[in-house]
């Protein structure tokens, strides 16, 4: 993976979203909205726990703090990933009397951006895999963990990281339709298994999962059968020796693998996509999207971006 320097014409040219309006991009100089725009974009750490990425552009543009760059109050901010870069100084551009500095002081800033996001807080899910690991599982990899979280809403583990070989005529559908409860705006794709469309979600989310098909029959790759099991390990799993722990882990991850950041993009963002977007509902044009989704060319290219000082911060 390589360094790279941003400058002002990859910016424009990687224009990565299809989806907003060209007088949104003035506003978003920085470039920022171009990962952060993203519902359920998370980040999970053991030091500090999980934290909301997403910022909504429109909620954003019309709060008291639209009309500032980013990067007049983040003023550390200077490259990708910036986990971590958590410094905002208030005074740049507003707070910067005496008086005026009091409030932003003692205002908890971790929840200043809750009325612009989006994500999942709950969602039914049967597989044992959630027995051990949390709703927004990735935490390893900087540069790409709030990536890999934003799929909790779209897809269940074992469709990334099921070991393909093992299984034959496997295939990838939407599985039945599950409550899901968002802080924020509901966000993600409802199935409709009458009319063979997706829809916007808004209280109930569909997920698309991997399939065993043979002789007109599918059978649902996740597995159900080993919760009661992950739930007894939990609770002596601080007992166990290393080998012991190592056993337990190896049996409930036999038929789970894991996967480079570009294999497992380029497996369904790619013209050879596993994936049929066509087949699971989508339209031509959400189809050609997800496809030649271009925001994956910065997760699987390069290691870190450097921002260059454009706007004088």
């Amino acid at each position: 993976m390589k360094k790279f320097l941003f400058s002002i014409f990859p910016i424009i040219a990687l224009g990565f979203i299809f989806f907003r309006p060209v007088s949104s991009l003035a506003l978003d100089e920085g470039g920022c909205l171009k990962c952060h725009q993203y519902p359920g974009l998370s980040r999970l750490e053991k030091s500090d726990g999980f934290k909301a990425l997403h910022i909504d552009e429109n909620d954003f543009f019309k709060s008291s703090h639209g009309k500032f760059r980013c990067k007049e109050c983040h003023i550390t901010i200077t490259q990708v990933p910036h986990t971590g870069e958590t410094k905002v100084d208030c005074s740049t551009k507003c707070h910067r009397g005496d008086d005026a500095k009091v409030l932003p002081e003692n205002y908890p800033l971790k929840g200043f951006h809750k009325n612009e996001q989006s994500f999942i807080v709950a969602v039914q899910d049967e597989s044992s895999c959630r027995v051990c690991h949390p709703l927004y599982p990735h935490s390893n990899n900087n540069l790409v963990r709030g990536f890999l979280n934003m799929h909790t809403g779209f897809m269940f583990c074992e469709l990334c990281h099921i070991k393909r070989e093992k299984f034959k005529h496997l295939t990838y559908d939407w599985k039945n339709t599950e409550n899901a409860e968002y802080s924020g705006k509901a966000y993600g794709t409802y199935f409709n298994p009458l009319t063979g469309k997706t829809h916007k979600t808004e209280k109930f989310i569909s997920r698309i999962a991997a399939f065993s098909a043979k002789n007109g029959d599918k059978k649902l790759l996740i597995n159900t059968r080993d919760i009661n099991k992950a739930q007894k390990y939990l609770i002596k799993e601080k007992k166990l020796t290393s080998d012991e722990k190592k056993k337990e882990l190896d049996y409930f991850h036999k038929d789970i693998s894991r996967k480079e950041i570009s294999v497992a993009c380029n497996e369904c963002h790619s013209s050879n996509s596993i994936l049929n977007f066509n087949k699971l509902g989508f339209d031509k044009k959400r189809s050609k999207d997800l496809v030649y989704l271009n925001i994956k060319g910065l997760v699987t290219k390069y290691k870190i971006f450097y921002f260059p000082n454009l706007f004088g911060q």
